[in-house]
């Protein structure tokens, strides 16, 4: 069974549009579910973020800025010490770029 990363919602209205259909997206991330509260901005189909085709930008809704460490969250598993699983997201994506 997979884990659960926790995330602050912190918008209202969650008006989410995709003017082309959804395969004509670069799509890295979903929500599990479709509907609120498991998909908390109200996007389509759960999308949760868009890559650009050449894959050098990536943008997301949540915002996983804003939960870097496990103070900032409710609940962590005690392993994982001071640094939240949207952190290693960074720390990874940084290795990566070299």
């Amino acid at each position: 069974e997979g884990s659960t990363l926790g995330i602050w919602a912190a918008h209202g209205e969650g008006k989410f549009h995709l003017p082309m259909e959804e395969s004509q997206y670069q799509i890295p991330a979903k929500y599990h579910h479709k509907n609120y509260p498991a998909n908390p901005n109200g996007s389509p189909e759960g999308i949760t973020g868009l890559t650009s085709e050449d894959g050098r930008a990536t943008i997301m809704m949540p915002h996983p800025e804003r939960v870097y460490r496990t103070i900032q969250h409710s609940w962590t598993p005690p392993q994982w010490g001071e640094d939240g699983g949207w952190l290693r997201m960074f720390r990874n994506a940084r290795r990566w770029l070299g």
